[in-house]
């Protein structure tokens, strides 16, 4: 066949390039649109790169622009995503949380209220979280297709094993040394860490370290009525059951369709 004979739509078509999407990070981009957060995607691994303007190398843009592997991520305006929350509020069946949340998105901090409102109605959040991730998955799949990009499965990475090394014998000042060391390390990785991520992501780690401050209180607590201290001061019955009874919050509950993902609006 010539290629007068073949429609339009073959002749001159450049081929699609297969890249191995990561989807939940490509999602965070799209539906990420504040002013200082730019976000590009690797076409060769499917990895996302986000750029924060105050933490990032003032130079970081200029390298990534003159790099062909990387493409930038135009998210999805704030005008779009409120277009969804007003095409979402008619669905719930709710009459009381329908006007709640009509009432919500008027005016400025809209998405803040959304959110806030949604928070107390777990069915009702699940299915504005697959509302919102089947409109995101629409703008990706058109916008990776207009780059011409094919999205494939990611291969999983195995390593060999590391073997196992002999133990060390350690004193307990060495031990409370590198321990103290160690926490302040992490507590600098925690704070650069939070400065990059999104209100939804900040929420997730904020409710994981909540949980594990009253897990450590009720141990607290637990040891120290074994032990009989504090009897007097706070009574015959013991809050540790309650502390401890306290669960994680559940992944299940707190993201979308099994991604894993906090709940977050601007």
């Amino acid at each position: 066949m010539s290629d007068l004979d073949k429609p339009s739509s073959e002749v001159g078509s450049p081929p699609m390039r297969e890249v191995p999407i990561e989807w939940e990070a490509l999602e965070d981009a799209f539906e990420n649109n504040a002013p200082e957060v730019h976000s590009y995607l690797h076409v060769v691994t499917g990895e996302v790169l986000r750029v924060v303007d105050g933490i990032a190398d003032p130079d970081m843009h200029a390298r990534i622009a003159s790099d062909a592997t990387y493409m930038r991520i135009e998210p999805v305006s704030s005008r779009e995503q409120y277009r969804w929350m007003e095409r979402f509020i008619p669905m719930v069946e709710d009459v009381p949380l329908r006007d709640q949340l009509t009432s919500a998105i008027d005016g400025k901090g809209a998405f803040r209220r959304f959110k806030d409102v949604l928070m107390s109605f777990n069915a009702e959040r699940e299915k504005w979280f697959t509302f919102r991730s089947e409109r995101l998955r629409v703008f990706m799949e058109a916008w990776l297709n207009s780059h011409g990009l094919k999205p494939v499965a990611r291969s999983a990475w195995t390593s060999e094993a590391p073997r196992p090394r002999e133990p060390q014998a350690i004193s307990q000042e060495q031990l409370s040394a590198r321990r103290s060391r160690s926490a302040e390390l992490l507590r600098k990785q925690l704070r650069e860490l939070a400065e990059t991520l999104g209100a939804r992501d900040l929420e997730k780690v904020t409710a994981f370290a909540e949980f594990v401050k009253a897990r450590r209180a009720a141990r607290v607590f637990a040891h120290r009525h074994e032990s009989g201290e504090g009897d007097g001061d706070l009574g015959a019955e013991a809050p540790s059951d309650a502390l401890a009874s306290k669960e994680p919050p559940s992944e299940e509950e707190s993201t979308p369709s099994s991604r894993k993902r906090a709940f977050a609006l601007k």
